[in-house]
């Protein structure tokens, strides 16, 4: 889509910086209009033998999105609205956010600089963390079973971090306390799901995870983030399909990265330039930690 960008045409024709913004804008409108359905076309391609959904008038932006993949459950489509809405924006110290940022700062169009995001969201401690999730808590099925007491549970738990492994879906760079993303996930779910097995062992993870993190006096924030329980509503619903969760991530995201990105050409900032050391800094900084200071 990018051969049809306003901002590449614009700067061709030598727009004035004061400018950038308004064509950025457009770009961010339109692409951002485009994204469900193109992100429902790699759907349907890759996992439904090819057969398309057309989008639906009537419908918003969240429902439309859920239609077009082929769900036709009210409570999909609410659910859609909510991960849509919850995953778009977290400050812009992120991998997908400030990678948008950075390229966008060398004067790249929207299209450009979202897909430099989209490739750090496809790394493994960014946008594939809740499939991480998902992936563990169905290793825990498989080991001890849905319906398992506090004890087991926590056996488990002690059993992985001392494998050397962590417990996805908790801690989290910034927050230092439970994710009100993932808050608002358990909502959800008390609401349309509350007797779902795997819900009910996600909600006894959140009891048993913190305590035994803060045992271990290495973590800062032992609390549940938003990949904790995205992935177990999405299969619910009969979004089975765990490596396409980041796409849905990436959909969502663009809302928020490319709204910052648009802010950045409106407020002329330069373009980015991180600092760099020397060899011998790299050695002094080696010294000292090898020194404990």
């Amino acid at each position: 889509m990018q051969t049809e960008s306003e901002f590449q045409e614009a700067y061709k024709k030598g727009v004035p910086k004061t400018k950038y913004w308004e064509y950025t804008y457009e770009d961010s409108l339109n692409l951002i209009a485009r994204l469900p359905e193109l992100a429902a076309f790699i759907y349907r391609r890759v996992y439904r033998g090819g057969e398309l959904v057309s989008r639906a008038s009537d419908l918003d932006y969240g429902a439309n999105f859920a239609h077009m993949l082929g769900f036709t459950d009210p409570q999909m489509h609410e659910l859609f609205r909510l991960y849509l809405t919850i995953h778009s924006d977290h400050e812009g110290g992120n991998v997908s956010a400030h990678t948008v940022r950075v390229v966008g700062s060398a004067l790249s169009d929207p299209y450009l600089s979202f897909a430099a995001g989209m490739n750090g969201l496809a790394g493994p401690l960014h946008g594939l963390a809740n499939q991480e999730v998902l992936r563990w808590i169905h290793e825990v099925v498989k080991e001890i079973g849905t319906h398992v007491t506090t004890e087991q549970l926590k056996d488990y738990v002690w059993k992985t971090l001392k494998s050397g492994k962590v417990v996805p879906g908790y801690g989290h760079a910034v927050l230092r306390k439970t994710d009100p993303r993932y808050i608002c996930q358990r909502e959800f779910a008390l609401k349309h799901l509350p007797n779902d097995p795997l819900f009910q062992l996600v909600s006894k993870l959140y009891e048993v995870v913190p305590p035994i993190l803060l045992e271990t006096g290495k973590v800062k924030n032992p609390w549940p983030n938003v990949d904790a329980h995205s992935g177990v509503l999405l299969q619910y619903f009969g979004l089975t399909e765990a490596n396409y969760f980041t796409v849905l991530f990436g959909v969502s995201r663009a809302m928020g990265v490319l709204s910052q990105l648009i802010w950045d050409r409106a407020l002329g900032l330069p373009i980015e330039r991180p600092k760099s050391v020397t060899t011998a800094w790299i050695e002094d900084y080696a010294q000292k930690k090898l020194a404990g200071n």
